[in-house]
């Protein structure tokens, strides 16, 4: 797959002055915020034998590893099913600018790959706070024929997944400066770090580090724990199915559709990973006592 990511290294903080009123005391200073700007995705692809382009999807992100977000949405939302229908990827970057400014993405499709545009745009939309998804609930999934998770063996014990809030914290620089952005990483069964992204929403993050996988050629991702920060959302759990991800974890709590999809479709879902504690809602089977 083409493409390489030019807008890292990137400002993702800006200085913003304050006013901070503490006991009745006013000071004048600055604090760090973290930037959000949008992001368009246009798609090109072959129809009847001639290449065209549409703007497909706009989201509000942090700015880096834009390629990877534009790449995992693709494939999280079924509009490819493996990183070879994906031709070239890069940013449409304008004459006179750097790759820094540029908040546009490219995707050129190879040709043959077959989808429904109209279907994708009345199914598209996304805001930086929690995304949504389009999907009515898990009928969707049901239609698609989306496969279970198969149990392969891949457990992660007790001991590992309680340290795992720590590490997520460590790997986040912007949020260590701003205290406003989500992430989202991937551990092996050791608490090993594969992958983190740190996004003003957790949907983008989750994107951006399935987007990187995918770009490596490593989807399915059959043996990783994703950990997002937050909650887990009925979107966070779809895109951990569409990459078959089989263990789910946040520091927050799960939705309500977000434990049916993990059951129906045999994901393991957790919820309050923090503080030496954390609550199993779904396949405990993958988590194991004590320190394995």
């Amino acid at each position: 797959m083409a493409g390489s990511d030019t807008t890292d290294p990137i400002t993702r903080i800006r200085s913003a002055d304050v006013r901070r009123v503490r006991a009745g005391r006013v000071e004048r200073g600055q604090d760090s915020l973290a930037i959000e700007e949008p992001l368009e995705i246009r798609l090109s692809y072959v129809v009847d034998g001639r290449r065209t382009m549409d703007s497909l999807y706009v989201t509000m992100r942090t700015p880096g590893q834009d390629l990877d977000l534009a790449a995992g949405f693709l494939f999280t939302e079924k509009v490819i099913q493996s990183p070879d229908e994906i031709k070239n990827i890069s940013h449409c970057v304008p004459a006179g600018t750097s790759g820094a400014a540029c908040n546009t993405v490219r995707v050129d499709l190879v040709d043959g790959v077959d989808f429904n545009l109209d279907r994708l745009r009345r199914n598209f939309y996304a805001s930086s706070s929690c995304g949504v998804c389009g999907k009515a609930s898990l009928e969707a999934l049901k239609i698609n024929s989306a496969p279970r998770v198969p149990e392969n063996g891949f457990r992660v014990a007790e001991s590992i997944v309680h340290s795992l809030s720590d590490l997520l914290r460590a790997s986040q620089p912007v949020f260590r400066q701003t205290g406003g952005l989500h992430a989202a990483a991937l551990f092996d069964d050791q608490g090993t770090l594969a992958g983190c992204a740190e996004d003003v929403g957790r949907h983008n993050a989750v994107d951006k580090v399935i987007g990187a996988e995918l770009r490596s050629g490593r989807v399915p991702i059959p043996d990783r724990l994703l950990l997002v920060s937050g909650r887990s959302s009925f979107e966070i759990l779809q895109k951990a199915l569409a990459a078959q991800i089989p263990i789910v974890a946040a520091v927050g709590p799960p939705s309500s559709l977000a434990l049916d999809l993990a059951k129906r479709f045999g994901i393991t879902l957790l919820g309050f990973v923090r503080e030496g504690r954390f609550n199993i809602y779904a396949g405990a089977k993958r988590i194991a006592a004590g320190d394995g």
